[in-house]
């Protein structure tokens, strides 16, 4: 069975954006899916977001998928760089690893994405990535998805006037990546 596990960004939850319609739509193909709840914007680190999700990694195998919006990317990149298993693919929206000259997020953000990546250790441990960023993101510019996708060597699709693909942008739902999800299982 395909385990999908859906993380959130800084200052979100899993009630919000496309993720309670993602599930759900998930579950109608019977794919288990996970949506944790990670500390934000209070305790939030690198550290305290793996102690959420260890209790999650023995669910991980070779049918897993990564779903991961904004914030949450930087997080499962550091998760594929540290665990022994091969995961299925890995779908990156609005995607960065790197401070955003937003005070409100870097001081939160800096154990996520103040630190280098092992780009080799990730590519073993998943052959194949999507990366969607918007042509007007208010809060991540769109270089950043490039500086994700250029070491994984895999394009960016862009999608137009999608903003921070949430909700006040209007993704309640989200049906490209439905679909490209539905392509791979």
């Amino acid at each position: 069975m395909t385990k999908v596990f859906i993380i959130h960004g800084a200052y979100g939850s899993p009630r919000e954006n496309w993720f309670p319609w993602l599930k759900s739509e998930l579950e109608k193909l019977n794919c288990e899916v996970f949506v944790p709840e990670f500390p934000t914007p209070e305790n939030q680190s690198l550290e305290n977001w793996e102690k959420v999700f260890a209790k999650y990694e023995n669910q991980i195998d070779s049918e897993t998928i990564f779903v991961g919006h904004s914030l949450a990317p930087a997080f499962l990149l550091s998760v594929l760089e540290r665990i022994n298993t091969s995961i299925k693919c890995s779908f990156f929206v609005s995607s960065f690893i790197r401070f955003l000259d937003n005070k409100d997020f870097d001081i939160i953000n800096r154990t996520f994405v103040d630190k280098k990546f092992n780009w080799q250790k990730i590519k073993e441990n998943c052959k194949k990535f999507f990366i969607y960023h918007s042509d007007n993101d208010p809060y991540v510019p769109i270089e950043c998805a490039y500086e994700i996708a250029n070491p994984l060597g895999v394009k960016v699709e862009i999608i137009k006037d999608a903003g921070h693909f949430n909700q006040d942008a209007g993704y309640t739902k989200f049906e490209r990546l439905l679909d490209d999800i539905k392509s791979i299982l």
